[in-house]
């Protein structure tokens, strides 16, 4: 490491970032990690941490009211107060950011607060200070992206939506993605009056459409408004309130207008021009199979590459980085039969090919498929209906897909990845014994096919 302050140089302490840098420094690497505005990352800071921290709270309305048919009275009506969330969420949020702490400083990593640029292959500023690495890490994330048009000012992203000074009793969100849907979730739950707009057809693309359409009926059914084919055409303010114009000529009222329409690579003022970095169509960052970019020494992963933006993805490409780079271990990460989940309610549990994709892959498959109501809204009578799909390779008998929506379909579908990942065919499954009286159950339980072909 002649001439060089650090073996590794880590820009951005979120997931993957810290990862990579504990395990880096484990193998004996000298380390530092620059961040300028939270440890964890967007994860424990304005996503998946917080967000299901308020799915928790939002839960309870419906909890309340289910508990009647169970027996239980409730001599006055609950209610929900905002602040008590909001500041409760901030005090776990500083004590996980504490924790990341702990974590460099007790691997051994140097902490360095500020926005990090990148002046050569080898040299980072950070502030007035320069520093030289071997190598270079940028782990920089995501970024929520709000499209100019007029009145775009006066809307807001999901990073500023967990802090409101007021809550929204009218809220608009523009999206189709998870991220919008969960909070659909969150705020209808919470109390608000929620107004979902995205411009396409049917929201959640990506997921299996079985998914897709069971979702959007299911959603509305708890009393979030969606609307297709709709867009925002400007947002006035009003008063307190905001006055959004729809591309259909109708207007609505908010309190707040949150927009959830997608994630940009953050990499503004990064020094990117001052270095041999290419750039895909997308913005983001080109690596290979080793997480290098075009220039031999520095380093890319997590949400920057364009990838699968989930945490755990992040956290697995850390380690193959740091195994590879200075543990001279043999490291990949394998991206087929990744599950993932949204937390809007009911939830979505899903894990390998969608019904579109698997059709392409294979030359047949067979369908499962099982709509019902969870054993508790018998008595609660909630109108909720669980669905649960299984996708067959009719030529090895494997089972490729798995998708559910319904109560801790997230839960469900992590035990259901460890047996895709091992090659389950459909007679496991079959043969595998349930749990009685469970929702998952059902997975092994489906014998007939829906269709095959």
């Amino acid at each position: 490491m002649s001439g060089k302050d650090y073996d590794l140089f880590v820009i951005g302490a979120g997931s993957g970032g810290v990862r990579a840098a504990r395990m880096a420094a484990g193998f004996g690497a000298r380390v530092a990690v620059a961040e300028d505005r939270y440890l964890g990352g967007t994860c424990v800071n304005v996503g998946c941490v917080p967000k299901k921290l308020y799915v928790y709270a939002s839960e309870f309305g419906k909890a309340f009211n289910d508990s009647g048919g169970f027996g239980w009275q409730l001599e006055a009506s609950p209610r929900f107060h905002w602040p008590t969330l909001r500041d409760n969420k901030k005090s776990e949020i500083s004590r996980l950011n504490n924790v990341y702490n702990n974590l460099l400083n007790g691997s051994g990593v140097d902490l360095i607060e500020g926005r990090a640029h990148l002046l050569d292959a080898h040299t980072i500023g950070v502030g007035k200070k320069r520093y030289r690495a071997e190598k270079i890490l940028i782990a920089t994330g995501g970024w929520p992206h709000i499209p100019a048009f007029p009145g775009s000012e006066l809307a807001i992203s999901s990073n500023e939506i967990f802090d409101l000074e007021k809550f929204p009793e009218r809220l608009v969100i523009v999206g189709g993605g998870y991220i919008a849907v969960e909070f659909a979730g969150i705020f209808n739950g919470l109390g608000a009056k929620v107004t979902q707009l995205y411009r396409g057809p049917l929201f959640l693309r990506g997921f299996d459409a079985d998914i897709r359409a069971h979702a959007a009926q299911e959603i509305r059914k708890t009393g979030v408004d969606l609307r297709f084919e709709t867009s925002v055409e400007a947002i006035t303010k009003d008063g307190d309130a905001l006055v959004v114009l729809l591309s259909d000529g109708s207007m609505l009222e908010a309190d707040a207008v949150l927009y959830a329409t997608g994630r940009k690579p953050n990499l503004e003022g990064l020094g990117l021009e001052n270095v041999n970095v290419e750039r895909t169509e997308f913005d983001t960052l080109l690596v290979d199979e080793e997480y290098r970019t075009s220039e031999s020494s520095i380093f890319a992963l997590g949400d920057v590459t364009g990838g699968m933006e989930l945490t755990p993805v992040a956290l697995a490409e850390g380690m193959a980085f740091a195994r590879r780079q200075f543990g001279e271990l043999e490291a990949r990460v394998d991206y087929d039969f990744v599950p993932t989940a949204v937390f809007c309610q009911p939830n979505i549990g899903t894990v390998g090919f969608t019904e579109e994709q698997a059709r392409a892959r294979f030359e047949h498959i067979r369908l499962f498929k099982s709509t019902f109501t969870p054993m508790k809204h018998t008595l609660s009578g909630r109108d909720e209906k669980t669905f649960m799909k299984l996708i067959v390779d009719k030529g090895s008998d494997r089972v490729v897909g798995v998708h559910m929506m319904g109560p801790d379909a997230g839960e469900i579908i992590q035990g259901i990845a460890i047996a895709l990942r091992a090659g389950a065919t459909k007679a496991t499954f079959d043969s595998t014994i349930g749990i009685h009286p469970t929702a998952a159950e059902e997975f092994v339980t489906m014998r007939e096919p829906w269709t095959e072909d």
